[in-house]
């Protein structure tokens, strides 16, 4: 007799139990949805700042240090074709094939991360590194996962890919307060960003991984390692066509300390990259190649931490 007695209040307890599990679910997706920001005004304007600007400024602060910020937004036009296939290379060579979440990477991070029983890789293509990057915070919290690839889904509805890679390239952080592509081509070699050549572009999109620790001035052994690497598969890859309409001029392009970025140079006002024209890439050397004397750049605090990506 007590079987058929507890068994319905069981399935009736299991059933409640699901219904607001789900429930819940929902209301924690649905919130996260609605609190995203709105990304469209992206395809006319450019971001005066980014959620990890203000971090490190945070950061700095709660330090009692000044906050250096040198960023000089460029047109995607005069950024190198070598450093656009250079980072490609470096962080998302499939970046044409998905919208926005690499399928297949994923599936291969889990099953490692799984393996190896720790986060030891990482699958996060340029768009969810953008969408981090402008909106988000380095936490590895769930939820903040689950809004890092919403918006990368929504930066790939609203944007081109050569927008995206376009923003990209003038936020990501690339030093200790250096921010953006001609920031980092003039501190590190003292040249615009259209100057850069393939040696010098390998050398910065393998320090994206830990920018505030790589330096491309002054190379280590794994950074030169990467470097050589990444020349090796440059030619594996084809950039976005340039974007079809211009981004209005604003704040950003005022976020320049002119202590530390020169003033206009001459390579810099074209509005072609220094390498561009052709889709051939020259022998590859069997040793990296020696870069030019950097401007001065300040060497990495011992608190520094690597970077998320």
């Amino acid at each position: 007799m007590l079987g058929p007695l507890v068994m319905p209040k069981t399935g009736r307890w299991l059933g409640r139990a699901i219904l607001a599990a789900g429930a819940a679910g929902f209301a924690v997706i649905a919130y996260v949805y609605l609190t995203l920001p709105d990304v469209r005004a992206l395809a006319k304007t450019n971001p005066s700042s980014t959620a990890w600007m203000e971090m490190r400024a945070a950061e700095a602060a709660r330090e009692g240090k000044s906050t250096r910020r040198v960023q000089q937004w460029v047109p995607y036009s005069r950024i190198s074709q070598s450093l656009k296939r250079a980072v490609l290379v470096a962080e998302d060579a499939a970046f044409w094939d998905h919208e926005g979440i690499d399928l297949e990477e994923l599936r291969k991070s889990i099953e490692i991360n799984w393996e190896q029983g720790r986060a030891v890789r990482g699958a996060s293509t340029i768009t969810q590194q953008l969408a981090k990057n402008l909106y988000l915070s380095p936490s590895r919290n769930p939820l903040r996962k689950l809004r890092e690839l919403i918006i990368a889904r929504r930066l790939e509805a609203a944007l081109p890919k050569a927008r995206i890679f376009e923003i990209y390239l003038n936020v990501i952080e690339w030093g200790d307060g250096i921010w953006g592509a001609e920031a980092a081509a003039r501190t590190y070699f003292g040249i615009p960003a259209s100057a850069l050549n393939r040696e010098q572009a390998a050398l910065l999109a393998g320090a994206i991984i830990n920018p505030r620790v790589l330096n491309p001035a002054r190379p280590t052994s794994r950074l030169l390692a990467r470097q050589r690497i990444i020349l090796g598969r440059m030619r594996d890859v084809t950039p976005p066509a340039p974007v079809p309409v211009a981004a209005v001029p604003d704040a950003a392009d005022a976020a320049t300390d002119e202590s530390d970025v020169p003033a206009g140079d001459a390579a810099a006002e074209t509005d072609e990259p220094a390498d561009a024209g052709s889709t051939v890439e020259p022998e590859l050397p069997t040793e990296a190649l020696p870069v030019p004397e950097p401007a001065p750049f300040p060497a990495p605090s011992p608190d520094s931490v690597p970077a998320p990506q």
